[in-house]
């Protein structure tokens, strides 16, 4: 009897894979919005602290290496292939910790998705554009987001297994 309710508390290994393919969904969908509506650079104010506008990111967080020379598409997409990798096989490895599958899963979508742009246009495609005082936090996507959220569901995730004792 404990095994069977076990089993049906745990959600399946697909469901996993469905919150990433949303994520990655969402993403590459605003960004061919996007791309099909502004030129580069293009944009607009939607509030006195938030902007939409079309910016090209060829390194990574930050723009971390976008003027490395080129190498760093090929070295970021591997890289997130490998993650890509990794991740599924740590969704397979735990499928009843739903925090961690969460997290996981968010993270995963948005790699892909960061993973797709850089094959396709050598570079990843970013729009949200927060400032303040005349400081812009650097540009990111829907991608980004999922990969933020994922990794503070993470920290979450330790924290409260610590908690736990575990």
């Amino acid at each position: 009897m404990a095994r069977h309710t076990f089993i049906r508390n745990t959600p399946p290994f697909w469901v996993w894979l469905s919150i990433a393919a949303v994520v990655l969904l969402a993403d590459q969908f605003t960004k061919i919005l996007i791309i099909s509506t502004y030129s580069l650079g293009e944009g607009f104010p939607v509030t006195h602290f938030f902007n939409i506008v079309r910016v090209h990111n060829e390194g990574a967080a930050f723009s971390f290496l976008a003027t490395a020379g080129g190498w760093q598409r090929w070295f970021f997409t591997g890289l997130g292939v490998v993650a890509t990798f990794f991740m599924v096989w740590m969704l397979k490895k735990h499928p009843g910790q739903k925090l961690f599958g969460l997290a996981i899963a968010c993270i995963l979508g948005g790699a892909i998705g960061n993973v797709i742009d850089r094959v396709l246009y050598g570079y990843v495609v970013d729009f949200l554009d927060f400032h303040y005082a005349g400081i812009h936090f650097p540009a990111f996507n829907v991608a980004d987001c999922g990969i933020s959220v994922g990794a503070a569901l993470l920290i979450l995730d330790e924290v409260l297994r610590v908690r736990r004792g575990n």
